[in-house]
């Protein structure tokens, strides 16, 4: 199934190289292979739990916790000398950012222009963000990335949809500003009920959202500025994702949809100077590593600078001159002279690579094996791939070859134009180096990891879903689904009350 000429220009190009994401991964012997291409062979038995199902990220799983900090849990096989770096990442992730000058030196940066002050008050308790309730609402866990289209003029080629960020307002809207600066503007977020009627006459009313900038302190934005919301997911697994061989995930690509089973995902890739790398985080795949992720959020949304991102202002722009003069954090007789050091980057990223997913204590239950079965019949695996075995690595103990339950294939998948952003991730100088093949469209996006999905009420006091939190149940997030995955979600319309009840008792035991 080919989606758009998008992706006909994007497979024209050469082919890149793929750097090697786990350069300390051990190469699997022939016997290891068979044993894995077995062990992760979709199951046809309902009747029981597979063996080690309950443990969804192998010997790092967690137990399961009814508090809010279900989510904050250390691998459970972490050795002892290592969790004195997962405390200190977690106060670094915890920690609030205040902007410069500072007596507390290492503590200072923030901004000028920002969307959070730490990182957990996006990834609420390292759980998911939401969006706003009513106007009044705070949206610091969500936030609008911003651009404009770059193919124009004489040199545009048809059906190729670069991007650009917007000169005035950069590649994020920043609605939150240090002293003396001003927030480039306020999201505003307005519904519209949509009512959809399952097949035994119950109706169920989704929301679509239409998203706005308020207010905005630099002039009006551009008519032709891109909008897509995001909030932010949940950091659990983070590590074990990372982990997955990318000849793994490589192999379950299908562009041209060959198996013609409606389903045509493809790999994020991102271009690195010797070629690209596979994208695995971001809700389009933008970044390949855990670190990489890291540094992009701690300066995109606190405007504090790392090595790989050395602006001390972060986001700001060349038109908002106060912004580029303001205070910085930046010291170059200490540490190695950034905002975030090296090695505050490495524990905060530790910290994100070995926060534990919790256990399923119900995964044999029969109404969850219902489900389950459902989910199955449904056409949903097509997507959400439920097993995985993670690389054999060195120095990783938590991560190394584990067999994980996340339920993702981590490629990239037109969802359709019911959750579409119609915000593309190719750029102008992605040309030169053949990595369109991997930008996503306006209406793709990346398989979500599920598990722990039944635990977002508890973790972050509300239910919210889908890439802008539009979704308030499972069962909304589900009927939003379009594209490649509409069959699925019309076979979900179309079952009796039972069966839906079960399929989402099924995503709550996750």
């Amino acid at each position: 199934m080919i989606r758009s000429a998008a992706l006909l220009i994007a497979l024209a190009h050469p082919a890149l190289a793929l750097d090697d994401p786990l350069p300390n991964a051990l190469a699997r012997t022939a016997e290891e292979q068979s044993r894995i291409a077995t062990v992760v062979q979709p199951t046809t038995d309902f009747t029981k739990a597979e063996p080690f199902e309950s443990l969804p990220a192998g010997a790092a799983t967690t137990r399961r916790s009814a508090t809010a900090d279900a989510f904050s849990q250390p691998s459970a096989n972490m050795p002892f000398d290592r969790q004195m770096d997962f405390q200190l990442g977690n106060a670094l992730f915890t920690k609030a950012w205040v902007a410069a000058p500072s007596s507390a030196k290492a503590s200072d940066g923030l901004g000028p222009l920002f969307n959070a002050r730490a990182c957990q008050d996006c990834h609420i308790k390292d759980g998911r963000g939401h969006a706003p309730e009513t106007a009044t609402d705070g949206t610091v866990s969500m936030i609008l990335r911003l651009s404009l289209p770059a193919n124009t003029g004489p040199e545009a080629i048809a059906g190729w949809n670069a991007t650009k960020p917007d000169p005035t307002l950069g590649a994020q809207l920043q609605d939150h500003a240090t002293a003396g600066q001003r927030a480039e503007g306020r999201i505003d977020l307005f519904y519209k009920n949509v009512p959809v009627t399952l097949a035994d006459g119950i109706t169920v009313t989704l929301r679509k959202p239409t998203f706005l900038i308020g207010d905005p302190a630099y002039g009006q934005p551009d008519p032709a500025l891109m909008i897509s919301p995001r909030v932010a997911p949940q950091m659990i697994g983070l590590g074990l994702l990372e982990a997955i061989p990318a000849a793994e995930i490589l192999s379950a690509e299908d562009p041209f949809d060959a198996n013609r089973d409606g389903i045509s995902g493809r790999a994020a890739r991102i271009p690195t100077a010797t070629g690209a790398a596979l994208g695995r985080f971001g809700l389009k795949g933008g970044t390949p590593s855990i670190t990489a992720q890291s540094a992009a959020a701690f300066s995109g949304d606190m405007g504090l600078s790392t090595q790989q991102h050395p602006d001390p202002w972060g986001d700001c722009t060349a038109t908002q001159t106060g912004c580029k003069t303001a205070a910085t954090g930046q010291e170059p007789n200490a540490r190695d002279g950034f905002e975030v050091s090296d090695q505050s980057l490495a524990l905060v990223s530790f910290y994100a690579r070995n926060l534990a997913v919790p256990n399923r204590p119900d995964a044999g239950d029969p109404t969850v094996l219902h489900g389950k079965r459902v989910f199955f019949e449904t056409g949903c695996t097509g997507c959400h791939t439920p097993k995985h075995v993670t690389a054999r690595l060195t120095g990783q103990p938590e991560q190394s070859f584990q067999l994980i339950w996340p339920y993702t294939d981590l490629l990239l998948h037109d969802m359709g134009e019911g959750l579409a952003d119609h915000r593309p991730e190719d750029r102008p100088e992605d040309r030169a180096t053949g990595s369109a093949t991997g930008s996503a469209t306006g209406t793709e996006w990346k398989t979500p990891p599920l598990w722990g999905i039944g635990l977002t009420e508890q973790v972050t006091g509300v239910e919210s879903y889908l890439h802008d939190g539009r979704a308030r149940t499972l069962l909304e997030a589900v009927l939003w689904h379009g594209g490649e995955a509409a069959p699925a979600r019309d076979r979900v319309i179309a079952l009796p009350q039972a069966d839906r009840n079960a399929l989402i008792a099924f995503l709550d035991s996750l």
